[in-house]
């Protein structure tokens, strides 16, 4: 249950139907958009051409519904938490901000660059990449809070270490990544980059806490109520956003099918060192389990759905920045729940430190 402020202090629920089978939405999404794309070519451009200042506006308004749901969740009160559990915070601000980003865009080179470069298009290399960083760039925001109910996590930690990761992020996520696509020799429009920060964090954020302040002025339950009713508009512009990526992507993707699962290997690598990672250093420092789980959770997952927006702003519809964000999409679950299992599984081990 949720305390006064909104913040869920309850035990572990289940995962909602969306949550538990979000891989077999993505893959159908995949099969209507590519579907969609080779039917209606026309309606698939015209949409793609609805921008302004490189901003595609149905996109636009489809990422707010979606991102703003979940930002009304996070109390930023609960930054005053962050210093109960200061190793466990810092392990994760370290991990997230100082070894994922950089661990990617490594991955990306050597993968992307180098070992898969001769089975995929050439002119999209640098463009994978991209997707690539701005997937690992972008720390969890909402399913965090799944993964940690499912391991037993604090949800006051897991709550201020998203708090805490959103500031920075307001402030961080563009100088990072122009810096990291700049090391990787992919020029990045400097007025494109803020732009999306601006509309797809600044705004959001401020929005979002608007109003969640007004709900909560009404109480707890019109707060909950509010907040069940808003939960399907933020799965069905996952969706639509999804749908209209691939109707765009359909043409490459018919083409080489194998460019998805090449996409996943880096993503998939990431996620399972940055989770070891961030667990194994709680277990050093002396965190306890309730405390390394969310951890190393949020070290291992992404904030997708501002990655897909950061890379549409950017690169398009059509670019391989795109697609490699939504393969991030595809693979989180399953990969999510695996490292959920070892955590779970390995408690034992970790309680004998």
């Amino acid at each position: 249950m949720p305390d006064r402020g909104g913040r869920i202090i309850g035990g572990m629920r289940p995962m909602s139907i969306f949550e538990r089978y979000l891989t077999v939405w993505v893959f159908l999404c995949i099969v209507v958009g590519i579907a969609l794309g080779q039917l209606f070519p026309g309606v698939s451009q015209a949409i793609g051409q609805m921008e302004i200042a490189q901003v595609n506006l149905p996109v636009g308004f489809l990422i707010w519904v979606m991102i703003i749901p979940m930002l009304v969740k996070v109390d930023f009160a609960a930054l005053g938490q962050v210093r109960q559990h200061i190793k466990g915070i810092g392990v994760t601000l370290f991990v997230n901000w100082l070894v994922k980003p950089f661990s990617m865009a490594f991955l990306g080179w050597l993968f992307i660059r180098h070992w898969f470069a001769p089975m995929l298009p050439p002119d999209q290399l640098d463009s994978y990449i991209a997707g690539l960083i701005l997937l690992a760039a972008a720390p969890c925001t909402a399913m965090v809070f799944v993964w940690s109910r499912l391991t037993g996590g604090d949800p006051l930690f897991t709550l201020s270490q998203v708090a805490l990761n959103d500031s920075i992020m307001v402030i961080a996520f563009a100088p990072l990544v122009a810096f990291l696509l700049g090391i990787s020799a992919i020029t990045v429009p400097w007025d494109t980059l803020l732009t999306s920060v601006v509309l797809y964090i600044v705004i959001p954020v401020i929005l979002a806490q608007l109003l969640r302040k007004s709900l909560l002025t009404q109480g707890t339950a019109r707060f909950d109520a509010v907040m069940a009713k808003m939960g399907p508009w933020s799965v069905a512009a996952l969706l639509a956003t999804l749908v209209l990526l691939f109707a765009f992507q359909g043409e490459a993707i018919l083409r080489q099918p194998l460019v998805i699962a090449l996409l996943a290997v880096p993503i998939l690598i990431q996620v399972l060192f940055n989770s070891a990672l961030a667990y194994w250093l709680n277990r050093v420092l002396g965190e306890k389990h309730n405390i390394a789980c969310p951890s190393a959770l949020i070290g291992a997952s992404n904030f997708f759905e501002l990655a897909v927006a950061a890379a549409i702003s950017l690169f398009g519809f059509n670019s391989g920045a795109a697609l490699a964000t939504v393969v991030g999409v595809l693979i989180e679950v399953p990969v999510m729940l695996l490292v959920v299992y070892i955590v779970n599984s390995s408690k034992s081990w970790y309680e004998r430190a």
